[in-house]
């Protein structure tokens, strides 16, 4: 396949008859393998036909670069049991969903109706995910009712099924504008709420919101039917307040009596799991800790025991930030100083090991694996405890994991976006830092080239969509000093992404920085939906010394504080920077080492294993939906 220079990179360089520009020509070395290199290719000139087949022999020859294969993958039409077993994988997921996940859910179930009570397990561990399917079915009446009443338990879950039928956010971070609400479900959710337990408790921790929502149910119009919910909504509108167990335990810990927070615990295992690192602290009777929560290890859930375990471990461990992921529909990065009191590393072992042995045990109870084969390149690769937040894009996976950087001497970096309803100006941007977190250089639309990196320019309209790019030299950067480079996305004219009809972004190995070619698919590592609620956001870091990607995914939801780019924001920026490549969390490999010990044996050979986690084949990082159902 022979290419002069592409239609856009011509209109750039109108107006320059005989201006030489780097065009691509694809070079065929053998079937379905085929190489990309730049050739000389004169704007404006027509070239002869002979001149040019001897241009495309000399580029051939000179060709000294091993063939590349095309990679592929196969996709075949897939059965309606395959789509069954992805609708049984969500409704098992112990992570919430993401908005992919939410969608494909309420599609089944409007689509599928029939088929949904049959593919319903005895529970369903996610209080998000249950609030999106109850939602979905309460619509299309898709399973009876008292297998939905089986589900609902709590206040919380009510209100949580209340927001998401009116479209809001089902993790409850932010606020909801409640719709109409039929007589008949208003019956329904009150009689929820009349078998609740510590249902005032409950409705105390979002009172604004149960008050709007009351507005709707109109719990006085049944209080001679449900008597007990009419009464605390009646408190709630009064301030009544009644001592929550939070603030119970609080005011036991703010006493220093210990053993009475551990009694009180007892009732929640696994609030006592997310308290132990405090009841342990100081001249706390460790013992008395440790022996209290074994006895009630067992009732707390493997998520929470997976990420206690994990930081018992790295406990003592040196670090200068605390980090924390906030609930929501858009990724938020909290980091703060870490001024924790110590933890003795005895009593840090000792807490990690009753979270383990929890865990294998849990574990094997589950059908065996058999021979497993584990490769350990998972160890780069995060469990998703939650990826509510987590954009679209080719190849999903968690937060904070780290890929591979492919085999390639340039990045190019990719923004695309279209106009809404007024002009749209987005900017792409890469900051870099040097290992110690300096930042050495933007290459942004006030600065185009610097350390063998080239910008293509600013675009401040797309009315029928525009593009920006970002070509790094990662010999030149790394020889520079440069340590890691921010991917940045900014958008000037302060519209959230989510009111943009189009707006994705990624990234691309190339052979050659500043070179003709735009879209070459097969050069695409990556590419994802830019959709959050959010003006700034920073998708992933490029780490140039160890060769990986560290998917962040995280956005910026301050005003900054002198100029709409990436110079305003590079506070935030640095920040998490910093918080990203300290980040500490459960990693696949881990969680899958705990089955295999728990119920399989160890393979070298991936050809003998009955059961393989793997990169490729098996379960692989990408099975999300798999891992968060049937290993976690």
């Amino acid at each position: 396949i022979e290419g002069a220079a592409d239609d856009e990179h011509r209109a750039a360089h109108a107006g320059e008859p005989g201006a030489e520009v780097e065009a691509p020509v694809l070079v065929r070395c053998e079937v379905e393998h085929h190489v990309e290199r730049p050739a000389r290719a004169r704007v404006g000139v027509a070239a002869p036909r002979r001149a040019r087949r001897a241009a495309r022999a000399a580029a051939a020859r000179r060709l000294r670069l091993p063939p590349c294969p095309l990679l592929h993958r196969t996709l075949d039409l897939g059965t309606f049991d395959d789509v069954k077993a992805i609708f049984a994988a969500l409704v098992r997921s112990k992570s919430p969903y993401s908005q992919q996940d939410r969608e494909d859910v309420a599609s089944f179930v409007s689509q599928h109706r029939d088929h949904v009570a049959a593919l319903l397990p005895e529970a369903i561990p996610s209080k998000e995910n249950l609030a999106v399917l109850a939602a979905a079915c309460l619509k299309t009446l898709a399973i009876p009712d008292a297998r939905l009443d089986g589900f609902v338990r709590t206040a919380t879950d009510v209100l949580r099924i209340a927001v998401a039928l009116s479209g809001g956010d089902v993790s409850l971070a932010e606020s909801t504008k409640f719709g109409a609400i039929s007589r008949a479900l208003r019956r329904r959710m009150l009689s929820w709420l009349e078998q609740a337990p510590n249902r005032l408790e409950d409705m105390q921790r979002w009172s604004g919101r149960w008050i709007r929502l009351g507005e709707r149910l109109h719990p006085g119009e049944f209080a001679a039917r449900f008597p007990q919910t009419a009464a605390d909504f009646a408190a709630l509108r009064a301030g009544r307040r009644a001592d929550s167990f939070n603030s119970r335990i609080e005011a036991a810990l703010e006493r220093s009596d210990r053993a009475q927070a551990i009694s009180l615990l007892r009732e929640r295992p696994g609030e006592f799991a997310r308290r132990l690192d405090v009841l342990s602290r100081g001249d706390a009777d460790v013992e008395a800790t440790i022996a209290a929560f074994a006895e009630h290890v067992e009732a707390v859930s493997t998520p929470v025991l997976l990420q206690a375990m994990t930081h018992f471990r790295h406990r003592g461990a040196p670090r200068d930030l605390r980090i924390f992921f906030p609930k929501g529909q858009v990724a938020n990065l909290f980091a703060m100083p870490d001024r924790v009191a110590p933890l003795g590393a005895d009593t840090a072992e000792r807490l990690a090991e009753v979270c383990e042995r929890a865990l294998l045990l849990r574990f094997s109870a589950l059908p065996s694996l058999g021979a497993c084969y584990l490769d350990s390149r998972l160890s780069r690769y995060l469990v998703p405890f939650s990826q509510r937040s987590a954009a679209k894009s080719l190849r999903t996976i968690v937060r904070g994991s780290r890929l591979p950087l492919p085999d390639c001497t340039t990045l190019r970096f990719f923004l695309w976006w279209r106009n809404g309803k007024t002009r749209v100006d987005v900017d792409l941007s890469a900051a870099m830092y040097a290992d110690d977190f300096t930042c050495t250089s933007i290459l942004a639309y006030h600065n185009l080239k610097n350390f063998g990196a080239y910008h293509s320019g600013d675009v401040v309209d797309a009315p029928n969509g525009a593009s920006e790019f970002i070509d790094v030299d990662l010999e030149r950067c790394a020889a520079r000093g440069v340590r890691y480079i921010v991917m940045c996305l900014n958008n000037f004219t302060e519209q959230p992404y989510c009111d943009l009809p189009e707006c994705y972004a990624g990234w691309m190995a190339r052979r050659t920085p500043n070179s003709g070619e735009i879209y070459e698919p097969a050069t695409v590592i990556d590419r994802f939906d830019v959709a959050s609620d959010t003006i700034f956001c920073l998708p992933a870091i490029f780490d140039l010394a160890a060769r990986e990607v560290i998917w962040s995914d995280i956005a910026l939801r301050g005003a900054p504080r002198y100029v709409n780019n990436v110079a305003g924001n590079l506070a935030g920026v640095s920040l998490m920077l910093r918080a990203m490549t300290g980040l500490r969390k459960t990693d696949l490999h881990t969680l899958f080492d705990l089955h295999v010990r728990a119920r399989g044996t160890r393979a070298d050979n991936i050809a003998h294993a009955d059961s393989v986690f793997s990169m490729e084949r098996g379960v692989t990082p990408r099975d999300l939906e798999r891992i968060a159902a049937d290993f976690m």
